[in-house]
């Protein structure tokens, strides 16, 4: 009998990516990209999960244009919260577990406590709020799921915060970047070991008392977009990187004088004891993942 895959969407993202390696040490991995699975129609998902019947369904897929969300909202909600729901069910037709990737988003970012899973959500932006109907969408349709908050996904793979600062430190002697917006810097490569390790329990485990649900999942600490970046140019200029800009020169500006279409939460810290406490886990510090993916990345240059 052939054995059941794990099917990945978003193969070609900073999480997809890292899944594709991290999950095949649990067996075959089927992963499809936006052109194999379009998560903009829905009862095509349906039929492409139904009709692989893989025994679980890792869904980093999603709408991620946060400001252009504020625009195209049709298709920021099917995606992020209209596709989930049907994953879910297409996935409970299959008896096939569902995990799926959320967003501190979700929050208004005004607490001075990071987030529990039992905090109330009230999302700023549409992408939030989007997020936030996909995650209920799926609990709705599908009791065996796990729901993984995260923030501020960097990876070696694709777009994000340290390949442009070190885009611009090679251009600019200053640079203006927001210092009162606080969260934790995730490795896409630590959201995708965490699930391979979660899924590997599930394995093991029976499903009847698995610990179905919601869950946040980010790097440990927490630092300011500014703190990121003189962490990265410091970083940088200690392993040799010719730039012109030193962390000297990041100018420290508040979220008001930088205004783009949607709002940010100021405060995107979220409280992971839930997931390390249940799961046996012990998340790494923020500089740690940063650092990794740094000296991959500098590597590549030479």
């Amino acid at each position: 009998m052939t054995q059941r895959p794990i099917l990945v969407t978003g193969a070609q993202g900073q999480v997809g990516f890292e899944l594709q390696r991290a999950l095949a040490l649990l067996g075959p991995v089927l992963a499809l990209d936006r052109q194999a699975c379009d998560l903009s129609d829905p009862a095509a998902l349906k039929g492409l999960v139904i009709g692989h019947r893989p025994w679980a369904v890792v869904n980093a897929a999603a709408y991620t244009a946060v400001d252009k969300a504020e625009t195209e909202t049709a298709r920021a909600e099917i995606i992020n919260a209209v596709a989930p729901g049907a994953l879910g069910e297409a996935a409970a037709a299959i008896d096939a577990l569902v995990v799926h990737y959320s967003t501190d988003y979700v929050f208004d970012g005004v607490s001075g406590q990071p987030y529990r899973e039992s905090d109330a959500p009230n999302p700023l932006n549409v992408y939030g709020r989007t997020k936030l109907m996909g995650e209920r969408a799926l609990a709705a349709a599908n009791a065996r799921h796990l729901i993984f908050r995260t923030s501020w996904v960097f990876g070696a793979h694709g777009d994000n915060f340290i390949k442009t600062m070190l885009r611009l430190a090679a251009e600019w002697t200053t640079l203006k970047v927001v210092s009162d917006q606080f969260g934790a810097p995730t490795p896409a490569a630590l959201i995708a070991d965490v699930t391979a390790q979660i899924l590997g329990q599930y394995l093991r485990g029976r499903k009847e008392t698995f610990p179905y649900g919601l869950y946040h999942l980010t790097a440990a600490g927490a630092t300011s977009w500014r703190h990121y970046a003189a962490h990265v140019i410091d970083a940088a200029h200690a392993a040799g990187r010719p730039l012109r800009l030193t962390s000297d020169g990041l100018v420290p500006v508040p979220t008001v004088d930088y205004p783009l279409p949607a709002r940010r939460p100021a405060s995107s810290r979220l409280d992971c004891a839930r997931l390390e406490t249940t799961f046996g886990l012990c998340l790494p510090p923020w500089e740690n993942g940063v650092d990794h993916v740094l000296a991959q990345l500098l590597a590549q240059s030479q």
